[in-house]
């Protein structure tokens, strides 16, 4: 990959957030990582609503599946999967953010990436963790590009956006909407061709969200870029 075009770092809760949400932002831009933080299996065998919805039995079964899609739909977007050890809310094991902080900034640290990608944490318990997580890790690497994206499908809830803006602010984080540097190699028909090819390896996903519910992952994506400021006083 040529120098012109950063190495981006995309910290995608689940499986399917970063395809989801910058799809044609990743076909744009080959070698990606792509971090998905929930990607372990619970301990102990379960089997909940999300995962029934889905089309399985378990949630063994459900990891499984899910983890053979991304590497699927990122393997159409030429991305890099990368995976941490943490559940997803639905298997009651949640992480602390102090922890999780500590766990991504080592991801980050051991690869090449210059320009990361944050979920704006939207609506999911899941994506709020993430969200402050990355918020806790921003001031330490701030040597780093640091852009978020609007969360597809929970960025629909009217009002979400805007009041995630201004908690940024409140944290003396500056969001200006902007685009990541972007190859110009692919054009967009194209790259939103990649997305939709991607975004269909979630089989699973699109059946739990049902037809017509997640149309809004072929919307516009649109991203914000951070940097730290002052904090605001109360």
């Amino acid at each position: 990959m040529s120098e012109t075009s950063p190495r981006l770092f995309i910290v995608s809760p689940h499986f399917d957030d970063a395809v989801f949400s910058c799809g044609a932002l990743l076909a744009a831009h080959p070698d990606a990582a792509v971090c998905t933080v929930f990607a372990a299996p619970p301990e102990q065998e379960m089997h909940t609503e999300w995962d029934a919805k889905s089309g399985f039995t378990s949630a063994h079964q459900a990891i499984h599946a899910r983890t053979r899609e991304d590497n699927l739909a990122l393997e159409v977007l030429d991305a890099i999967p990368l995976r941490m050890p943490f559940r997803d809310g639905q298997y009651l094991d949640s992480p602390s953010i102090a922890r999780l902080a500590a766990a991504l900034e080592e991801t980050i640290y051991r690869t090449t990436a210059n320009t990361l990608l944050m979920p704006l944490g939207l609506r999911h318990e899941d994506h709020v963790l993430v969200f402050e997580a990355c918020c806790e890790i921003l001031p330490r690497l701030s040597h780093l590009t640091w852009f978020a994206y609007e969360d597809a499908i929970h960025r629909r809830t009217p009002g979400v956006v805007q009041a995630r803006l201004a908690d940024l602010a409140q944290r003396g984080i500056v969001a200006t909407p902007d685009y990541p540097n972007a190859s110009h190699t692919i054009d967009l028909p194209r790259r939103l061709q990649l997305k939709r090819e991607a975004v269909n390896a979630y089989a699973s996903q699109l059946r739990a969200f049902g037809a017509g519910n997640y149309d809004d992952v072929f919307a516009a994506e649109r991203y914000w870029q951070l940097s730290a400021g002052r904090r605001r006083k109360k």
